[in-house]
């Protein structure tokens, strides 16, 4: 039919619709390429659009029949001659800040509770092992089916007592004692191989520290860390240089991280709620003062630690 309007002298447009992105995208340099050898002259597409209401059929239906369009939306973004320059340029190395960023937007949706935001934040995380996994793939070492089946190797794995024929109940030791013997089997030696250098320095500080205590190397009870403290503050103190002072105050950091571990608390977890205790209060702090008319950052100390009282008994 093109043909023969095209050579009856009629102009013809071919229109490419619905357009959806690295599912039916792919056929469009073809459509075009048939359309300009009968004869059509010009082109033009329409992206699928549809009302919000549907959008959760429409991400049930794809996920349904094409659980892969995630990786074929990255491998059409990395490809060298059709992708995106940005994303063609990317490395593991390059990528890694933008992947831990993610991890840490999962982790505040999460502390507000806000589920729709997370449920982006999720997507964007699922995303970046998506993009890593691509990068491997074209560089023959794995694709991201090998990633999903590793982690579902491990778990299964990891949880003989569900998966297996072991009875009893997943606890501290027992997880502990799986993972080590996955270590040993890596040919790990150390009881510190594994403990990720990457980690927040905090949280790492925690993992050593769990790590040397079941090997033994640990205080009896919880007055020999709170000693050591004392010990390394008094160190802090003395400390001349700035060198010595950056090395004296991690002591410090690290001898409370022990006392915390001791009580069975999270040190991270307690920081950031911590944190967020503070910056409400200072918020407050805020508010009271310019509703008495007084810039806060103006005050004198005495007066601000008042308006942090009132913040206190307000918020508590």
């Amino acid at each position: 039919m093109i043909r023969k309007l095209s050579e009856a002298g009629i102009p013809v447009r071919i229109m490419a619709s619905p357009m959806v992105p690295a599912l039916t995208d792919p056929e469009l340099e073809a459509i075009l390429a048939a359309g300009r050898d009968a004869g059509a002259r010009h082109a033009s597409w329409i992206m699928l659009r549809l009302p919000r209401e549907v959008s959760p059929l429409v991400q049930e239906w794809l996920a349904t029949h094409y659980p892969d369009r995630a990786e074929r939306i990255m491998a059409r973004l990395r490809d060298p001659q059709r992708g995106c320059e940005w994303d063609t340029a990317q490395t593991f190395e390059t990528i890694a800040p933008y992947t831990i960023e993610e991890a840490y937007e999962v982790a505040d949706a999460i502390e507000r509770a806000d589920m729709n935001d997370l449920r982006g934040e999720l997507g964007d995380l699922l995303f970046q092992v998506v993009f890593h996994a691509q990068m491997a793939e074209e560089a023959g070492d794995f694709a991201f089916e090998d990633v999903a089946r590793a982690i579902s190797d491990k778990m299964e794995a990891r949880h003989p007592h569900i998966f297996g024929d072991e009875g009893g109940v997943m606890e501290d030791n027992r997880w502990e004692d799986i993972k080590a013997a996955e270590r040993t089997a890596a040919g790990q030696a150390s009881t510190m191989d594994g403990v990720a250098t990457a980690l927040p320095a905090l949280l790492r500080s925690h993992k050593l520290q769990k790590r040397a205590a079941r090997v033994g190397f640990e205080w009896p009870d919880v007055e020999g860390p709170i000693a050591k403290l004392h010990e390394e503050l008094a160190e802090l103190d003395d400390a001349e240089t700035p060198e010595e002072r950056v090395l004296e105050a991690g002591d410090v950091l690290f001898a409370a991280v022990n006392i915390i571990r001791r009580y069975g608390v999270e040190p991270e977890q307690a920081l950031r709620a911590s944190n967020a205790k503070f910056e409400r209060r200072f918020r407050k702090m805020e508010e009271l003062s310019d509703k008495d008319g007084e810039t806060f950052g103006d005050l004198d100390l005495d007066t601000q630690e008042r308006y942090w009282q009132r913040a206190k008994r307000e918020l508590g």
